[in-house]
């Protein structure tokens, strides 16, 4: 194999132009991990908050981001048994300096599960960040059911349009704001009621919920505490919350974080239901690994319905 890939690499903070397609070292797998042969890595929201440094301390340039990752196991570290050479595979990397913007990646091999064979890479890559993140939220925090109404804002992104079918299988009844070009895609998940939030208020829209999903945050979160029945939960997932569990708790309801961590088993779980038919992810649109700063303006414009995905 060779010594040398391709990645993108950002040598300081900015806009999407910071992003450089260079040559760099390949990785060596270290007690653990695998390397990973990259089919596809998918671009989050939280990737262009990373690259602007608005999260200052998180990480140090020079870094390659990419959190979601579905390639072929090229080698496997000391340790490894689960993974062999020649195996496909997908999961989700840490934050961390060495992401999967790359043409090689190496990845705890407990953050990793067999790929999805009904999903091409493109497809598989899409799934691990926006799926953990929506399982912790729907699954854990909100523990959402039968009875339970969940309203989910900028329902047709990454997280919320996974978050959504997650929902509906649990049996819970799914309010969703999206424009209104967008409400046909989630009605087809499984959306009870759909809100343009261009259009209207959410919080005269519709009935109190018990929870809210806020993948935008700003003055939806103080705007959301408003949509809440007593007691209930407001789950934040934007880098600008705009609220917090003080303010939550002034009003007799509860502020909590979602936050979803690498993990080899849960994914399982969600593979099952991709394999089923049960869960599906959309992608947007794919993009050459060399034109990752064109991802990054469109993942900006917030505009996407799903996901948006670099191939090397």
């Amino acid at each position: 194999m060779p010594a040398r890939m391709h990645a993108v690499v950002q040598h300081a903070f900015g806009g999407p132009e910071v992003l450089e397609y260079t040559e760099t070292d390949v990785p060596d797998p270290g007690p653990g991990e695998v390397l990973v042969r990259v089919g596809a890595a998918a671009v989050n929201p939280g990737d262009a908050v990373i690259r602007s440094g608005r999260v200052p301390g998180l990480l140090t340039p020079p870094f390659t981001l990419g959190t979601d990752v579905s390639g072929v196991v090229e080698r496997v570290g000391p340790g490894v048994t689960a993974f062999a050479p020649g195996d496909e595979v997908y999961g989700m990397l840490p934050v961390g300096p060495r992401g999967a913007y790359a043409e090689f990646t190496a990845v705890a091999a407990d953050a990793l599960a067999p790929k999805p064979p009904g999903l091409d890479h493109v497809r598989a890559a899409a799934v691990p960040l926006a799926a953990l993140t929506a399982w912790q939220a729907v699954a854990v925090l909100a523990d959402a059911g039968p009875g339970h109404r969940l309203l989910i804002h900028a329902a047709a992104g990454g997280v919320g349009h996974v978050a959504v079918q997650l929902a509906r299988e649990r049996g819970a009844h799914v309010v969703a704001t999206a424009r209104a070009a967008k409400h046909d895609f989630l009605r087809g998940l499984g959306a009870d009621e759909l809100i343009d939030y261009t259009a209207a208020d959410f919080r005269t829209a519709t009935e109190p919920v018990d929870t809210v999903l806020d993948l935008v945050g700003g003055a939806y979160g103080p705007r959301s505490l408003d949509i809440l029945r007593p007691g209930g939960l407001l789950i934040g997932a934007a880098i600008d919350p705009g609220t917090d569990e003080k303010e939550a708790e002034r009003r007799g309801l509860r502020y909590t974080w979602v936050t979803a961590a690498p993990s080899g088993a849960t994914l399982g779980e969600i593979t099952t239901r991709v394999e089923t038919g049960r869960l599906r992810v959309t992608v947007d649109r794919a993009f050459p690994l060399s034109r990752a700063f064109e991802a990054h303006r469109a993942i900006e414009e917030k505009r996407t319905t799903g996901k948006l995905v670099l191939i090397p």
